[in-house]
């Protein structure tokens, strides 16, 4: 075998010397014998041969080292806050007290606590009267008194506030303009007299919560009982206006991340009457009216802030159920954008809202006194209400406003005089849909609390369904306010309105006569209602004070400067001129 080997190397040595050569070619001849091992078949299958090695676990035990501590606390001394500047004083009792022309009388009264974390309290009563008249007109004299209670705790999770009113308002229809030989003192007072009693009052409880997780609700009640004057003739007691007002309110707010959630339930019931349903009283055209009304409101909203609270963001919806003679149900959007630009310097916004307002003979007395006691009651329905605009500061001490509305009002009530009595002197209702259009701006300027002015300019468009005009309200307003003080000592106070456009709904008794001739004529009265301008109004008010110390002072109250006898409703002249001086007092 050593020899083949020796043989096969000895060949291959060979072959690479004659390569290296060139072409020279050496051959040895050779024998020797190839063995080949037979081929036989594997019986096994491939497969995965793994080896895991295990890491070794080590184990470190805890050594628990304990050494001595010592806590020191090192005391804060309480830091003392001195300022030159020192809260004003405050005194339980303030006194107003008064006396103008004709005979008018002034008396206010506050009582109030002084400053405290937890309880606020407080009563007040105040006094209006004049014993004056307008000559050639019906007996004018009236007299205003209020009284007021109040009562407020604040802890730091909740609110306690409570509140009683009691008003007493008497009036004359004096809107009577007299004819020879009829005079002012020829009247019964009795015969124009009207009164208004109104006594309620009202209890909220508030949660305010800080914890963002919590959830802050409301829950009030209010009552409200208002009526006018008897009759005089003790068998006619029931046949004057009677009201009871009650309501209930309640919301919960929850604030998340971004966004503030909040839901408000709101039932308000409102019953009113006069005389007897079915009834009539000494006229055959005065019946009786009953009417109950309630309102259950469901107004959830979702307002989202963004962008550092300068883009707000409100949706909701106003879920209204009326249920007076007939249910209705009414839903009304809710919704609000608006963006503050350049550090509050530009807001626009935009935003679309409904409601439903509940009519009661309390409110529509607030607006005109001089009101018939049996009136139907209908609740306003504002469908839509679409208002845009831009607000923001012109400077740090500067401040404007500038907007526009479309609003469709379904049952707006309009004021006319009343044609039932031979006296027109009083006013009723007719309703109507309208569609409003207005147009708004203001101005506003503060230096420090040395000077404020502010200037309120409105415009107005109506569209009405059925009636020619509406009645006694304005197609423009301008409202001017100032205040000035000089050194804390003298302070005066200029209030200027201007109104105009209004027209009121007038009757007209005219003689018509009907037939040709050869026929008799015959000549019958009949009453036309024709519009009459209303004039213009400008009020021009100012006042004087001088402070003699912080607790003295002395008050001059200038109204209706310009002398304008101008007519708030229709036959209802003002005073030209009115003064009135007097004092008021601390302690």
């Amino acid at each position: 075998m050593k020899t083949h080997i020796k043989a096969f190397l000895c060949t291959i040595l060979m072959s690479g010397v004659s390569l290296a050569q060139g072409q020279d070619v050496v051959q040895l001849p050779g024998v020797g014998n190839r063995t080949i091992e037979p081929a036989y078949r594997m019986t096994e299958s491939p497969r995965i041969i793994d080896t895991i090695i295990s890491s070794p676990v080590v184990e470190y035990p805890l050594m628990a080292v304990q050494r001595a501590t010592k806590v020191e606390v090192m005391p804060i001394e309480p830091v003392t806050i001195k300022t030159d500047a020192q809260l004003d004083q405050l005194y339980h009792t303030y006194v107003k007290l008064g006396l103008g022309t004709e005979l008018m009388p002034l008396g206010e009264v506050y009582f109030d606590s002084k400053r405290s974390r937890k309880f606020v309290y407080g009563a007040h009563v105040k006094h209006l009267s004049s014993f004056g008249n307008f000559v050639g007109y019906a007996p004018a004299q009236f007299d205003r008194t209020r009284v007021g209670l109040y009562g407020n705790l604040n802890e730091t999770k909740y609110t306690l506030n409570s509140e009683l009113h009691y008003n007493n308002q008497g009036l004359h229809y004096y809107g009577w303009k007299l004819e020879s030989p009829l005079t002012t003192d020829s009247i019964d007072p009795r015969s124009t007299a009207q009164r208004f009693q109104d006594l309620g009052g009202a209890f909220m409880f508030k949660s305010h919560k800080k914890d963002s997780a919590s959830y802050n609700y409301r829950l009030g009640v209010s009552y409200n009982n208002f009526s006018s004057m008897k009759p005089l003739s003790d068998s006619l007691t029931d046949w004057r206006a009677r009201e009871n007002n009650f309501a209930f309110m309640s919301g919960l707010k929850y604030r998340g991340n971004k966004e503030i959630y909040n839901i408000d339930l709101n039932v308000k019931y409102n019953g009113y009457a006069y005389g007897t349903p079915g009834d009539t009283a000494a006229s055959a055209l005065d019946s009786g009216i009953v009417r109950n009304n309630t309102v259950i409101n469901l107004k959830p909203t979702i307002s989202t802030y963004l962008k550092n609270n300068r883009f707000r963001a409100q949706i909701g919806a106003d879920l209204t159920l009326d249920v007076a003679d007939q249910t209705r149900f009414r839903a009304y959007p809710l919704a609000e954008l608006r963006y503050s630009m350049f550090n509050d310097i530009f807001i626009p916004y935009v935003g679309v809202r409904g409601g439903l307002k509940q009519v009661t003979y309390k409110s529509l007395t607030a607006e005109n006194e001089f009101i018939l006691n049996n009136v139907q009651l209908r609740n306003e329905n504002r469908v839509i209400d679409l208002y845009g605009g831009i607000k923001g500061t012109l400077s740090k001490r500067m401040s404007f406003n500038l907007g526009a509305s479309f609003a469709r009002i379904q049952d707006k009530a309009f004021f006319v005089t009343d044609n039932q009595f031979s006296v027109r002197n009083k006013f009723g209702l007719v309703y109507d849909t309208l569609n409003l259009a207005t147009i708004e701006g203001s101005l506003s300027y503060q230096f420090r609390e040395k000077l404020k002015v502010d200037a309120i300019g409105k415009f107005y468009s109506y569209e009405m369904e059925n009636l020619k005009y509406a009645w006694n309200m304005p197609i423009w307003e301008l409202t001017t306010r100032g205040s000035y003080n000089l050194f804390d000592k003298f302070l005066v106070n200029l209030d200027v309105h201007l109104e105009g456009g209004r027209k009121a709904q007038y009757f007209s008794d005219k003689d018509l006569q009907f037939g040709q001739t050869p026929n008799p004529v015959v000549t019958l009265p009949v009453t036309f209602a024709v519009p009459r301008d209303l004039g213009l109004i400008a009020d021009v008010n100012l006042g004087l004070e001088y402070r003699y110390n912080k607790r003295l002072s002395a008050f001059i109250q200038l109204n209706n400067l310009a002398s304008q006898r101008y007519m708030r409703w229709y036959n209802y002249p003002v005073q030209i001129f009115q003064f009135m001086g007097g004092v008021t007092a601390r302690f």
